[in-house]
């Protein structure tokens, strides 16, 4: 009689996989709780201990960890002296294993939970059985993840009567087995990776000498950023970052939409709770504004360059309702993402084919940010989105208004979700000119000033503001021909006396943040 071991902290299908164990002759073993929802089904199985003859002690923290059950699920079945040795020890193979792990991650994530309950959670016996068993995937079957259940009856039934699986396994229960066991050794790591990763909270190492981590696929995608380039999505767990909005209509996010919505998500985050709009070309703002409504904000973001909105991606921080969605639908836009749409909104964008429309706020991320190079990846902090300015120092003669401030507070904000080297001009909440990416300071200067005269703004008076610091006096020269009146930067440069003279000979106030706010 083929016998399969069952040990599963999550339940889901438990029952109907294990009645169908049943129904193909599998003699069920498991343990603890697993067995008491078997016999409850009115499932005949035997406890873990009929078969290594010791009982579950130290509260279940020792239980399987025994040759009872690492022989039976190791002797390989095409080599006789395994067989031989097994037998007289009167140990039986196991042909079925299905293990599913202790919920650490889950555990460690309750806001206040105990140090000692986190470590409670980690599971020894369980790795152990889903380890030995898909080493020998030629003659065992493993399944870890509830979802295969159907798979793994069906391909069971594929070698007849007895689950006594040799190295002449039919092909498809062969490959079934082989991947079954990748998907045991990548759980696996995954679940040691969370560990480490705890351990390294715990020690208050951001940084630790061996980084692991595990992320799950979400989706493959039809190809990256460019058509001959194959890609998937991967997230760092069930509902984190981008993986908790909600889609509705058009065809699934591409590589560049998924980038591209970070980019808008990016660009509001320092906006906190203030209805504000972005809207994101190529993941970068080519308009942002803040508003008394959605529609509000919607307009002045796209006045600040209309042109480069067509096949944007828009992000709202407020519930999108019938005005603003009018207007949006007015545009050929990628893809709409906002906290909430009223049913009418929804349906307004819904008809627009194509237009993806995300609904929710994003999950929660881990505070790393991690970027692959060749050969290595860098990992560094998350900038905080919290930018006001207590902490500013205005180092001019004269010093802004409080109209002047305000703009200057909006500009700050506004920059740093624009790509290195950034510069904005702005106005009553909005910005009306984008300088975005350039390999010097001058020429995003000129390019701001540029992009806001093609749209038709006025850029007399306007406010700036700069991702980091103005190496030379040229960037301030050519701000105040613009007719800037304000900046905003974080100072820093050896010519900063030079650039606060240019200033003053122009007759603009400028505040240093101490901040900068590079985004590569």
């Amino acid at each position: 009689m083929p016998r399969a071991l069952l040990s599963v902290s999550d339940k889901t299908g438990l029952t109907e996989f294990a009645s169908g164990l049943a129904q193909r002759g599998f003699d069920l073993v498991s343990t603890g709780g697993t067995a008491r929802v078997l016999r409850e089904a009115g499932l005949s199985c035997r406890d873990i201990s009929d078969i290594t003859h010791f009982p579950e002690m130290l509260d279940g923290r020792v239980k399987t960890l025994h040759p009872a059950v690492h022989g039976g699920l190791l002797a390989r079945r095409d080599i006789p002296a395994h067989l031989d040795a097994i037998e007289a020890h009167d140990i039986e193979p196991i042909d079925v294993v299905c293990v599913n792990l202790y919920p650490f991650r889950e555990t460690a994530r309750k806001p206040g939970v105990a140090p000692q309950d986190v470590i409670e959670q980690i599971d020894i016996g369980g790795p152990s059985m889903l380890r030995s068993a898909a080493k020998n995937f030629a003659s065992v079957t493993v399944v870890v993840d509830p979802a295969d259940y159907p798979r793994v009856l069906a391909g069971l039934d594929g070698i007849g009567e007895t689950a006594d699986a040799t190295a002449s396994a039919p092909a498809d229960i062969a490959d079934l087995r082989r991947e079954l066991a990748a998907k045991v050794y990548a759980h696996t790591a995954a679940y040691d990776a969370a560990i480490a990763a705890w351990f390294a909270t715990q020690r208050e190492d951001q940084f630790p000498e061996q980084l692991a981590l595990s992320f799950a696929r979400k989706q493959l995608l039809r190809y990256g950023e460019n058509p001959e380039q194959k890609a998937a999505f991967y997230i760092e767990g069930p509902g984190a970052g981008l993986s908790a909005l909600v889609q509705h209509g058009g065809k699934e996010l591409s590589f560049n939409n998924l980038l591209d919505l970070e980019g808008a998500l990016l660009a509001l985050d320092p906006f906190g709770d203030e209805c504000a709009c972005a809207i994101v070309k190529h993941t970068t703002p080519c308009g942002l504004a803040t508003g008394a409504t959605p529609a509000d904000a919607y307009r002045k973001a796209l006045a600040c360059d209309p042109v480069s909105a067509f096949g944007s991606v828009i992000a709202f921080s407020a519930p999108v309702d019938d005005a603003a969605a009018e207007l949006v639908a007015a545009l050929f836009v990628e893809c709409v993402v906002a906290p909430e749409f009223s049913p009418s909104a929804l349906a307004t964008l819904g008809s627009k084919k194509n237009l993806r429309v995300l609904v929710g706020r994003p999950g929660p991320y881990v505070a790393t940010d991690l970027k692959r190079v060749r050969g290595g990846v860098l990992v560094q902090d998350r900038p905080s989105a919290r930018l006001d300015d207590t902490t500013w120092n205005v180092v001019t003669r004269r010093a802004p208004t409080a109209a002047e401030r305000k703009d200057l507070l909006f500009a700050w904000r506004a920059v740093a979700g624009v790509k290195s080297n950034a510069i904005v001009l702005a106005r009553d909440g909005a910005t009306i000119g984008i300088g975005a990416g350039q390999m010097s300071r001058v020429d995003a200067s000129f390019l701001a000033a540029h992009k806001a005269k093609s749209a038709g703004h006025d850029t007399a008076g306007c406010a700036l503001g700069s991702d980091a610091f103005f190496p030379f006096r040229d960037g301030v020269d050519h701000a105040a021909t613009a007719g800037v009146k304000a900046i905003v930067q974080p100072g820093g440069s050896v010519r900063d006396a030079e650039v606060i003279a240019a200033a003053d000979e122009h007759g603009i106030a400028m505040a240093f943040t101490g901040r900068r706010t590079f985004r590569h």
